[in-house]
């Protein structure tokens, strides 16, 4: 039987892979595991108590707009009142808002119900614990223990009469969320035009409420969900919409978020494409200059293209890389004390202010930046150049073996020595599929096309 916790959280089709049972019984066992070790207090609305005296664990639970959301969400609600614990219905809010409440509000733990930039068929389950952070692979997998063994048939302990949850609506989540990012805005965006691709998603009423109250002017496109729309031709996974308005609209610069907006990814008044990388080279550089990037080191992914890599160096900054994932990026951060990480789609995280990736803030701080340089964004880029890279996915051939076969690490010598300084091999087998991915970057697209294809035929014949 397979793991149900992915990188991110348990996801499926909604009603098939991922039920409103599903829904329940994960719920009642991440309120046995999450609360278990007792409540750290701190926050607003005060908690409610038994009638013995005893605190209630409290739960914040959000959603983006999908369909599905609704029904998941009851089931959510349900799961966590009948195992005790008192609910805030916080909406439709992005991933990164209900990860800021749960720490806010001092809850026990958060949940929000997204699928991110997954089709509207989907969706998902995030669990966050106190403080709003995301959970260990250690704490997923006792939840899973738990649910598993109770849905073979061992009852739960349910309380009764005035131990049963409460649930209630909280709507100042919203306005309490973007007073938090405007308060961490390091300057105000006025004279700024924005345009802002909302997915038909979690931040269609946030990203530009943000916006605005910054003193931008705002244009909207992608922002008006209806259940059904989310992430459908728009959002950060289809720029075409964006690169079109912005140049229509003459703006300064545009900004897309996925379903949850937990990334977010630009495109500058010409409509050319800024991704993650280049956006955290703009927030590095900017953030070292007001010293408030701790320790000069960012930290990204081994994914993150050779040009990011370079220009930290060029900067002055360490670089370190980690797994790809945002979730490890964070661990990294953590764990050294560093303030600022992300990955090449758009994840980006600024630990000081925020303990997930928040592509609001990210592009509210991306925005600041060229209001206080006043410099149009295509010019702050270039503080990297973004080397051609190619990536080839090669199906059917035993992943395991990809660091002890012999032909395959010659293959790979010979290639990082044509390719020198200014190019780079990474070969990365599948995490849950029967297929090594091949990646190479070179100065020259065509030299970074052959070399990439060449591996790819090394790593079929010698692991196929």
């Amino acid at each position: 039987m397979g793991r149900l916790f992915g990188t991110d959280g348990v996801r499926g089709v909604a009603n098939a892979g991922l039920t409103a049972e599903m829904a329940l019984g994960l719920s009642v066992a991440a309120a046995h595991v999450l609360t278990e070790a007792g409540p750290t207090g701190g926050g607003e609305p005060a908690p409610e108590r038994t009638t013995s005296g005893e605190r209630r664990p409290v739960a914040v639970v959000g959603r983006d707009p999908r369909a599905s959301g609704e029904f998941l969400e009851a089931a959510v609600v349900a799961g966590l009142a009948s195992a005790g614990v008192d609910v805030l219905r916080v909406g439709v809010l992005p991933t990164p808002a209900v990860a800021y409440l749960t720490g806010s509000l001092g809850a026990d733990l958060g949940v929000m119900l997204s699928a991110s930039h997954n089709p509207m068929p989907d969706n998902g389950i995030k669990f966050f614990a106190r403080g709003g952070h995301k959970l260990a692979d250690e704490l997923e997998d006792r939840i899973e223990a738990v649910y598993r063994e109770h849905s073979t048939g061992e009852p739960w302990k349910r309380p009764i009469g005035a131990g049963v949850g409460r649930v209630r609506t909280y709507d100042e989540g919203f306005d309490s969320y973007v007073a938090h990012l405007l308060g961490v805005l390091p300057n105000r965006l006025d004279g700024l035009k924005v345009v802002i691709d909302g997915a038909h998603g979690a931040a269609a009423r946030v990203s530009p409420e943000a916006f605005a109250r910054a003193g931008a002017e705002v244009v909207t496109i992608a922002a008006a969900p209806d259940g059904l729309n989310i992430n459908d031709g728009c959002g950060s996974t289809h720029l075409e919409g964006l690169r079109a308005a912005v140049v229509e609209h003459g703006a300064d610069l545009g900004v897309a978020h996925d379903g949850d907006a937990d990334r977010c990814l630009a495109v500058d008044a010409d409509g050319a494409e800024i991704d993650g990388d280049q956006i955290l080279a703009v927030l590095a550089v900017g953030m070292k200059e007001a010293g408030t990037l701790r320790n000069d080191t960012v930290v990204a992914t081994v994914m993150s293209n050779l040009g990011f890599k370079l220009a930290m160096e060029a900067a002055g900054l360490q670089l370190l890389q980690t797994a790809v994932g945002d979730r490890y990026v964070l661990e990294e951060l953590k764990r050294g004390g560093h303030s600022l990480g992300g990955e090449q789609s758009g994840h980006v995280i600024v630990l000081d202010h925020a303990t997930t990736g928040d592509g609001t803030l990210t592009g509210l701080m991306l925005a600041a930046r060229v209001a206080a340089t006043r410099k149009p964004l295509a010019e702050l880029v270039t503080v990297m150049e973004r080397l051609p890279q190619v990536l080839i996915n090669v199906p059917e051939v035993d992943r395991t073996r990809v660091t002890s076969s012999a032909e395959l690490a010659a293959a790979v010598v010979e290639a990082e020595r044509e390719l020198g300084a200014t190019g780079r091999v990474l070969l990365r087998p599948s995490g849950t599929e029967p297929l090594v991915r091949v990646m190479v970057e070179a100065a020259d697209l065509e030299q970074a096309r052959a070399v990439a294809q060449r591996l790819a035929d090394v790593v079929k014949s010698s692991l196929g």
